[in-house]
């Protein structure tokens, strides 16, 4: 179906859109963070140091998974952003089953390379997506539900990685949860009909209206501090966020002694409540403080990072099972209020027809940084750390690592300055 054929988004419509990228979303996590609850068992089988760790988690996915996202993205900018995201989930899908057959370091990280290719094309489309399906008022929270995918993504890997591991071993959970994922592609492809390019906005894509270049995409975003205050501020927060979110496992099952399949359940229930809890309320705010204020967008996630460092340190020397939950659902709530707010900000930083590639920018420095430096920052500082302070070599890591939700909360707080003069406003 053409964008010209295209019906009009209606509420039921949009309602089936937002819920099958959603579903794509999911299982966009659920594949990417599945590995943090399986690397206690890999490590062990396939003997690996945490910073080879830290290189699988992190560079092996960042690399090409920020850097393809562009030309995929301007790509789906052409009117194919529906056949983008579902070729995009097949090959990711495929790519985790894979990782379930490899026999040492370098085949497991070039598996994770290959599922990093394919979710450079799930993204960055879908947020254009919603962008061309939801008025302007009301994508903050459109694109917070959408965001909601991390947080039960990442908890459905937790639950049942640590479950499948257990019952049979860390190689079928990989190839189980890939494969279940390659119907939601075709169902993607067969019930999204591709809208019309900014059909919402007060100046929407005209047919045959050709594409802007790159060149002047990033020219138009590179005299707008707000994008470098916005994707530097996210790339800070996603340091600790995926950092975090790897690490975190193992030091909770090294403090707390607790075996795997109850370690799924423990940090899967933090991330899923935290998760959508902070997605949702930021996305709310946002859209409730930001239509007067463009500020606000990133005002609020900026106070949120910065109330996130000290409650993470305050859960760091937490012992207690029970109280622990309450302790690390906070800050993690506060970590991810950014999503919502920044996404629908830097969108709206550009025309409809750049929204895209816009997005696609922000996610390259957000993800080369977060995922590809992340991750292994921990598992490195953790390993240099560890001759002098033995077992409280993570414990110092993650302490240290806080400092870049700090900085986060800074470079968001100058964003809120630049966000009303940078604005798109059509002419």
């Amino acid at each position: 179906m053409t964008a010209s054929d295209a019906p009009a988004p209606t509420q039921s419509l949009q309602r089936r859109v937002l819920a099958l990228l959603l579903l794509g979303y999911v299982f966009n996590f659920l594949d990417r963070q599945i590995l943090s609850i399986l690397a206690i068992p890999i490590q062990k089988d396939l003997q690996l140091t945490n910073e080879q760790l830290g290189l699988m988690g992190g560079i092996a996915f960042a690399a090409l998974y920020s850097t393809l996202a562009i030309p995929i993205a301007r790509f789906a900018d052409r009117g194919r952003r529906v056949a983008t995201i579902s070729v995009a989930i097949t090959v990711w899908s495929g790519f985790t089953a894979l990782c379930g057959a490899a026999n040492g370091f370098w085949q497991l990280f070039l598996a994770r390379m290959g599922v990093g290719i394919g979710e450079a094309g799930g993204v960055a489309p879908s947020y254009a997506l919603i962008a061309d399906y939801f008025p302007p008022s009301r994508r903050a929270r459109a694109l917070a539900i959408f965001s909601l995918g991390i947080p039960i993504g990442s908890a459905l890997g937790l639950f049942f990685g640590g479950w499948i591991a257990t019952e049979l071993n860390w190689r079928w959970a990989f190839a189980i949860i890939g494969l279940v994922g390659i119907p939601v592609a075709f169902a993607i492809r067969r019930f999204i009909p591709e809208p019309t390019l900014g059909a919402l906005d007060a100046a929407p894509v005209q047919a045959g209206e050709q594409q802007p270049s790159f060149g002047a995409v990033f020219a138009l975003l590179a005299r707008k501090p707000s994008f470098w205050l916005l994707s530097f501020g996210a790339a800070s927060g996603s340091i600790c966020g995926y950092g975090l979110g790897f690490w975190l496992p193992k030091f909770i099952t090294e403090s707390l002694g607790l075996p795997l399949t109850q370690l799924g359940v423990y940090f899967g229930i933090i991330v899923l409540i935290g998760g959508i809890l902070g997605i949702w309320l930021g996305g709310v705010l946002g859209d409730k403080l930001g239509g007067a204020r463009p500020g606000a967008y990133a005002l609020v996630p900026g106070i949120a990072f910065l109330l996130a460092a000290p409650l993470y340190a305050s859960a760091f020397l937490n012992e207690n099972l029970a109280l622990g939950v309450i302790l690390y659902i906070l800050p993690y709530m506060l970590s991810l209020a950014w999503l919502g707010p920044v996404v629908n900000a830097v969108q709206h930083l550009v025309p409809p027809s750049m929204r895209g590639t816009a997005s696609a920018s922000m996610l390259l420095i957000n993800n080369l940084i977060g995922i590809g430096f992340g991750v292994y920052f921990f598992g490195k500082l953790t390993d240099m750390l560890a001759p002098s302070q033995g077992e409280n070599a993570l414990y110092i890591a993650l302490n240290l690592g806080l400092g870049f939700y700090v900085l986060a909360g800074i470079l968001m707080i100058g964003a809120s300055l630049t966000l009303k003069r940078d604005w798109y406003r059509a002419s």
